[in-house]
């Protein structure tokens, strides 16, 4: 006796055949909720999107060493190790000149505080080179006769040292140093799990944008991380050479600490137009001790570097890593610092990229 196979029954018109129309609201849904979900996660990890984006920056600056000193011997397959060294390494780059700082500050309180005591009782005498001022000596001699010349613990200078104003800005400024220590903390987690993942994790977000946006996509991104890259480079090669230069002009000059406030203006040239103020300061400080030779020649002398570097050998060197002109390089970190803040800078010059990419694209 031979079995018959089982019917099947025949196919609902629903199974057999997609209703188009149904298809699409189905994808529009489906990317309405997509999208949903990403922004949630985004409104959840808010106050760490700058976090993960200073993190990439650095990562992305050392990625090519990274990727370099993985490949030797020592280092084959040790990829936590690596990251701990390249995470201590800028940890320490960072903290040890603010430690530096703070322990030069700390030598010299006692000193500042038996000034600050003295002119408390006996007021501050007018400097001898506001005589030799070309304008202004009767004003300022004046206020200073009036505000500072006299014993300074009835003042009303020394009454707005303790104004509610200005505690207010002092817990400010002292809330603000906590969050960046924060910040900086988190953004150190952040890069060692980053530098930990290695090549894995860049060979993943290629594919990625290769399969959402094409070859096109892959090279766009692989754009802007040269153009953050070399971005980063010249931050750090123009802000040492105006630290060593300005170190020397501070030597010259006779201002005292010269090496550590190089290393302090070296830092600050790591930001565009931030210099200024350190020799600025020094500058004040050098006509404070009447020498109006050096101040004007400190002054004359740092305003020359800095408008060089900031205006001609920066752009240039940005501008050769990611192949822009001088002028969108230039746009690209002042436009960025002034939209996104200091994370502007590197962001500017991505972003210079993109539209000069897709200008090639268009015109070819």
């Amino acid at each position: 006796m031979i079995s018959r196979p089982p019917s099947v029954p025949p196919a609902s018109p629903e199974s057999s055949s997609i209703d188009p129309e149904r298809l699409k609201k189905q994808k529009a849904a489906s990317v309405v909720l997509y999208i949903g979900l990403v922004l949630l996660a985004l409104w959840v990890v808010r106050d760490f999107i700058v976090v993960v984006a200073w993190a990439g920056v650095v990562a992305i600056a050392l990625w090519p060493l990274l990727h370099k000193l993985a490949s030797k011997r020592w280092f084959n397959g040790r990829t936590t190790l690596l990251a701990t060294l390249f995470t201590l390494v800028i940890a320490l780059l960072v903290v040890l000149p603010v430690g530096l700082g703070i322990a030069q500050a700390l030598h010299e309180a006692h000193e500042l505080s038996d000034w600050f005591r003295g002119v408390q009782e006996s007021g501050i005498p007018v400097p001898d080179f506001v005589g030799r001022l070309p304008f202004g000596v009767q004003q300022i001699t004046a206020w200073w006769q009036a505000n500072l010349a006299q014993p300074l613990r009835d003042s009303a200078a020394m009454k707005g040292l303790h104004s509610p104003t200005v505690m207010t800005l002092g817990r400010h400024f002292g809330a603000r140093a906590v969050h960046a220590a924060m910040v900086f903390a988190f953004m150190l987690v952040t890069l060692f799990v980053i530098f930990q993942a290695g090549p894995r994790l860049s060979g993943s977000l290629l594919r990625a944008a290769r399969r959402g946006f094409g070859d096109s996509g892959a090279d766009l991104v692989q754009h802007m991380a040269t153009a953050v890259r070399g971005t980063v480079s010249g931050l750090v090669v123009v802000g040492v050479g105006e630290g060593v230069l300005l170190g020397i002009a501070y030597f010259v000059t006779g201002v005292p600490h010269a090496a550590l406030l190089g290393l302090v203006t070296a830092i600050a040239a790591m930001l565009p137009f931030c210099a200024p103020i350190v020799f600025a300061l020094a500058a004040l400080w050098l006509l404070a001790q009447g020498s109006l030779a050096g101040a004007i020649g400190l002054a004359v002398f740092g305003a020359i570097v800095v408008f060089v570097a900031e205006h001609f050998v920066r752009p240039v060197l940005i501008g050769n890593s990611t192949r822009l002109p001088f002028l969108l390089v230039l746009f690209g970190i002042l436009g960025g610092a002034e939209t996104f803040g200091l994370l502007g800078i590197f962001i500017g010059p991505a972003l210079m990229t993109v539209l000069m990419v897709l200008w090639t694209d268009l015109v070819e």
